[in-house]
């Protein structure tokens, strides 16, 4: 993925790292329960251990306060604002420039663990969702919603976190990967992912968001691919929706900003599944990165438009809870810099058990069986990592 966003997100001044080494070597260092590990294209950290649990974001900026140790928040907020959040002050942060394109994968064996695999809701259930949805929009009070679906798969034996990790920061170094350390009560409990988007960053008073809305799948074929991407730049259902979720980001950001530019037309950025329509917002703030972020969430690329109306029929329509999925994950340092990204492409994986998430968003000319092929398609970040 190339943009703009990826540009000077990741120095945190005022927070020295305890250790800055390879990047690879301290990604391979995480392990489930133990910490977090958060990159993107400026570079990753690893947090470990935990010298205060915060489950209210409203306590962020106190308990960094009156931490001793390293001044950094870090972890992830759900879908519902209302849910705890699985926020930690670590004991350690280490800190390493930008992941290498030699970050080791498994290769390409086949694995001879029988899987178990169960949809919610079914194929033909997701398109009744969005046949209701598209309903409503006729009706009137919605213009559009995000729906999503879930796989939830399960093997003979435990799946191995590090290995999965590895695999998706192989496969998306131009993105950002994550894996965070969330509540259990047996056996590690992780969100694992690879966002391709930025939420909010803020260093020095400098704000960037990057709102994605609108995709097409990648082609294998060069010519084809080339082709995909431009027919998704001149779709104008898929720019309606990107209008869409721009200008409510920009409304929001105008609330927390002094300063605000928004490009007028969106441009393209890829990942190895899907071309998506970006654009880059900047603007100046005093405000802490967090709080940004919580004033943003959930942007329409998550939600919908009008964002009760949309929340609403989401609460309605989907069969199971998000959980942190749609959520926000990312850190922040005393001085309120940091970044925050939209918790997507990823999954909630513990013991032999993983449940892997993906939306699509509708808007009055989505046709069911497309956005049936879109969740599918964003599916396959996470089961190429399985």
């Amino acid at each position: 993925m190339t943009s703009e966003a990826t540009a000077g997100l990741l120095a945190v001044p005022g927070t020295p790292p305890t250790e800055s080494g390879d990047s690879a070597e301290l990604l391979a260092r995480w392990r489930p329960g133990q910490g977090t590990w958060f990159s993107g294209p400026r570079g990753g950290l690893l947090a470990q251990g935990v010298a205060r649990r915060l489950d209210d974001p409203d306590e962020a900026r106190r308990a960094l306060r009156r931490t001793d140790g390293p001044a950094v928040v870090i972890g992830a907020l759900p879908f519902d604002p209302a849910a705890p959040a699985a926020l930690v002050v670590p004991e350690a942060v280490t800190w390493a420039p930008p992941l290498p394109r030699s970050v080791g994968r498994r290769g390409e064996g086949a694995d001879p663990t029988h899987w178990h695999s169960r949809p919610v809701p079914e194929p033909a259930g997701y398109e009744a969702m969005v046949a209701d949805a598209l309903r409503r929009m006729r009706a009137g009070g919605l213009e559009k919603v995000v729906l999503s679906r879930v796989l939830d798969l399960v093997r003979d034996t435990p799946i191995d976190q590090p290995a999965m990790l590895t695999e998706l920061a192989a496969r998306n170094l131009a993105g950002y990967v994550f894996a965070v350390d969330l509540p259990s009560s047996s056996a590690e409990r992780s969100l694992i992912g690879a966002s391709p988007e930025l939420l909010v960053s803020r260093r020095d008073g400098e704000v960037v968001a990057n709102p994605l809305a609108g995709s097409a799948p990648r082609r294998s074929d060069p010519a084809d691919d080339e082709a995909t991407g431009a027919a998704l730049l001149a779709s104008a259902k898929d720019r309606h929706e990107h209008a869409l979720v721009v200008d409510e980001v920009a409304a929001a950001l105008a609330g927390c900003c002094d300063s605000l530019d928004v490009p007028a037309e969106p441009t393209l950025i890829r990942t190895d599944a899907l071309w998506h329509l970006s654009t880059t917002i900047r603007g100046r703030s005093r405000v802490a990165s967090l709080d940004i972020a919580r004033a943003l969430h959930p942007t329409p690329a998550v939600g919908g438009v009008p964002r009760e109306a949309a929340c609403r029929a989401i609460d309605e329509l989907e069969p199971f809870s998000r959980g942190f999925y749609t959520g926000m994950v990312g850190w922040m340092d005393a001085d309120g810099d940091g970044e925050w990204v939209v918790a997507l492409r990823c999954g909630e994986v513990s013991g032999a058990t993983a449940r892997l998430y993906a939306g699509a968003g509708i808007v009055p000319a989505s046709v069911p069986a497309s956005e049936l092929a879109e969740t599918t398609t964003k599916l396959e970040t996470m089961l190429a990592s399985l």
